[in-house]
């Protein structure tokens, strides 16, 4: 008579062919198959992370997701998709990092080619990654509002997630500004106190542990360079020119830009629904990288 273990190892052979070495080698223990288990199962959420992206950006393919190789983060959204995160971490074998880099895509669900370009730099980066930088990327920030059946700049929940970060300890400064200055427009409620969501406290989370050195936060459609924070900001990315747009609280300029010191380019790309050329997209990458060479890495060196 089979024992519950046994059971349980002959379903996992059955379903999984890739835990049948492990099983083989092991049947006894169960923490031989526990790890294959869950790479599997972190895989299938990339998987249907990348398959929804998919469906619904003709920007990037199916197949052009699963090619970052993307891991998922330990939270999920109210409506249970994954958040997902991409590394590009030190290479000490060749240098030093200059500086730890934070990028950060989709905030708001209704502006894809913000999403777009995220998977376009991580090409790059997957090519030519030098340990110039140590990077992470968040491509796609709030899935909630980009993979509903008509995408939307709020999450699930009917908040913007670029008014609910916090406000140095004062938690109806957002509030107050959306019914006095913002006239309760819902497409800028910041929440019921700051970071009320899960995809807001997971970007708090990435920042009090990565400790970046710089954030870049991709939006659309102003055109433009926005900046918050110390040290010189940039002119010009590409074809994309400084004109700053002030700050709001709950927004992520003013909790990591102004409150945390660290200096938050935002990236204003033309248009939501068009991407910019492969030279402009190209172009705004050097340009940035440029940027945070010099005053980032320079910073950090002095």
């Amino acid at each position: 008579m089979l024992t519950r273990q046994h059971r349980i190892s002959l379903f996992l052979l059955l379903i999984t062919p890739t835990l049948s070495l492990a099983i083989e080698q092991d049947s006894n223990s169960i923490a031989s198959i526990i790890k294959p288990m869950v790479g599997v199962a972190q895989q299938n959420q990339v998987n249907n992370t990348c398959l929804s992206i998919g469906r619904k950006l003709s920007s990037v393919t199916f197949n052009e997701c699963l090619m970052r190789n993307l891991n998922v983060a330990p939270y999920q959204t109210s409506q249970k998709n994954n958040l997902l995160i991409k590394e590009y971490p030190p290479l000490f074998f060749k240098r030093q990092p200059q500086a730890k880099i934070l990028v950060l895509g989709g905030i708001h669900g209704d502006e894809y080619s913000s999403v777009t370009i995220m998977f376009k730099w991580m090409e790059i980066l997957d090519q030519y990654h030098s340990g110039l930088f140590h990077w992470k990327f968040a491509p796609l920030v709030n899935p909630d509002g980009l993979l509903q059946k008509k995408s939307q700049r709020i999450n699930a929940n009917g908040v913007d997630l670029n008014r609910n970060f916090p406000n140095n300890g004062d938690i109806d400064a957002s509030l107050h500004y959306w019914k006095t200055r913002a006239y309760h427009d819902p497409r800028r409620y910041p929440g019921p106190h700051p970071a009320s969501e899960i995809e807001t406290r997971w970007i708090v989370e990435l920042i009090n542990q990565f400790k970046p050195d710089a954030i870049v936060a991709v939006h659309a459609p102003f055109g433009i360079v926005d900046y918050d924070g110390p040290t010189k900001p940039p002119t010009r990315l590409g074809p994309l020119y400084l004109k700053l747009l002030g700050t709001y609280p709950g927004s992520l300029g003013n909790y990591a830009g102004l409150h945390q010191n660290i200096p938050v380019v935002t990236i204003e790309l033309p248009y939501a629904g068009i991407m910019p050329s492969d030279q402009e997209v190209l172009r705004i990458w050097v340009d940035m990288v440029r940027w945070l060479r010099k005053n980032i890495s320079e910073k950090n060196n002095n």
